[in-house]
């Protein structure tokens, strides 16, 4: 809770608007540091030649990748990886073009959760987004690297975030934005955080290239998985229910024999107990949130393609913190709610805390590379052989059990050095990427902050 005086002209000043939120939030605060900066500003409206929602419009999705395009909401748009996305119909979808989105434009979440940004690098060229995503196209007098780390930082956060409206789901429409203030800093700054962004881009472009070639070899060789999607009809032996888990579930009997029918019987299995040193959940508890500590993140956010900036800190001290820090080649699968989403532990998130709600996966690497293993995790057969193994009726749930009993293909020494190294470059793109474009914001951040000094 904030408490605080307001004069009386700042409610004319803020379009009459009445809500102490308003007023006495940082984005007051900056815009009037901004405003005074040495290098002047211009409003976003001045130094974009856009700034729009897409339309709203009856959504018709198909699950054919030739008959739909990529469709993203203000969710997906800051995702790690964006396969796997909900596809639009292109023939049932009215103007569909007027939804596409364009590469160098800056995506904004303009609904529910506000403020989150995203440079839209080649990945989202052409995918078709919701009206829940804000879209600025910057124009010439301004470089959009620039402007993407400004908006990205804690200054262009509050701007961003202070004029929302809703009692109940908050929104941020064009008007209320077209006046936020952007400091033009000097030209060879400009040039420098624009680059960096830049190469961000690029190089998560290029990782994402990587794992999309480790996945495509994995599955040229295993066969794609033709377990269908949705809703299923079939029948299954009653021998076949003692052998898996004497469970009566359609989902988990009906995806198990497909998976069985869809396997190349020429490779070898192994369940994937056989070559992890440790599954487990992560430590369970209060956790004592504090400004500077260790950071930590939920199943959801350790999806993010730049997790830890904005996320919550928990103290060092807190109870049992040892259990939920993860290490380099951790394998994290989330494990309620919506199960299956693996990320592969970096140099950018070694030594995060992460929620209980992601199951730890820890590969013996002098039995086989967790690359691999988290390879094979990504390909289709091994998330329908997730998806297979959740249980529960309201929250689905995976369990250590579950999914140390997954079958796996065991390639080639050959096969599997040509997965390891793709994916190595698919993990290191990606670190570099979040370095070079938190470098990017933390020189904004550094240079205004300097006008207070």
């Amino acid at each position: 809770m904030k408490l605080g005086i307001v004069k009386y002209k700042w409610f004319s000043e803020g379009g009459c608007r009445l809500d102490s939120t308003f007023h006495l939030s940082d984005g007051r605060l900056h815009r009037k540091l901004i405003e005074k900066s040495k290098y002047g500003s211009n409003k976003l409206e001045e130094i974009s030649s856009n700034i729009f929602n897409g339309a709203r419009f009856k959504r018709y999705y198909v699950s054919s990748e030739e008959l739909g395009v990529p469709f993203m909401g203000s969710s997906d748009m800051m995702k790690l990886d964006l396969n796997g996305i909900k596809l639009l119909s292109k023939k049932l979808t009215k103007n569909i073009e007027a939804l596409r989105l364009k590469q160098g434009w800056i995506l904004v979440s303009c609904s529910g959760t506000i403020g989150n940004t995203v440079f839209a690098n080649s990945d989202y060229e052409n995918k078709t987004a919701s009206q829940h995503i804000l879209r600025i196209v910057p124009n010439s007098k301004i470089e959009s690297g620039y402007l993407y780390a400004f908006l990205s930082s804690k200054f262009g956060y509050s701007l961003l975030t202070q004029g929302t409206y809703g009692a109940v789901i908050q929104h941020i429409e064009p008007q209320h934005i077209k006046s936020l203030p952007v400091p033009i800093f000097e030209n060879d700054m400009q040039h420098e955080i624009h680059t960096l962004i830049n190469d961000a881009s690029i190089l998560r472009v290029k990782a994402n290239k990587s794992l999309s070639e480790a996945i495509l070899f994995f599955e040229s060789i295993i066969g794609k998985s033709k377990v269908h999607l949705g809703f299923q009809t079939g029948s299954i032996r009653s021998r076949m229910l003692s052998k898996n888990y004497k469970r009566l579930d359609a989902q988990f009997q009906l995806i198990k024999k497909e998976l069985k029918i869809g396997v190349n019987k020429e490779l070898n299995y192994s369940k994937i107990g056989v070559y992890a040193s440790s599954i487990f959940v992560g430590g369970r508890g209060k956790r004592n949130y504090v400004e500077n500590g260790v950071p930590f993140l939920s199943s959801s956010e350790m999806m993010l393609f730049n997790p830890k900036r904005g996320c919550k800190n928990v103290s060092k001290t807190n109870p049992g913190l040892s259990s939920m820090i993860v290490s380099k080649k951790d394998i994290l699968i989330s494990r309620s709610g919506t199960v299956g989403n693996t990320v592969l532990v970096g140099s950018d998130l070694n030594g995060t805390a992460i929620s209980e709600h992601a199951l730890r996966l820890i590969i013996d690497q002098n039995k086989i590379s967790p690359n691999y293993v988290f390879c094979f995790l990504k390909t289709k057969y091994g998330m329908k052989s997730m998806e297979a193994s959740s249980f529960g009726s309201v929250i689905i749930t995976l369990n250590e059990d579950l999914i140390a009993n997954i079958n796996m293909p065991i390639l080639d020494v050959a096969a599997q050095k040509t997965i390891n190294d793709l994916i190595d470059g698919y993990i290191s793109g990606m670190d570099e990427a979040t370095l070079k474009e938190n470098q990017a914001i933390d020189l904004v951040e550094k240079e205004i902050e300097s006008w207070q000094k």
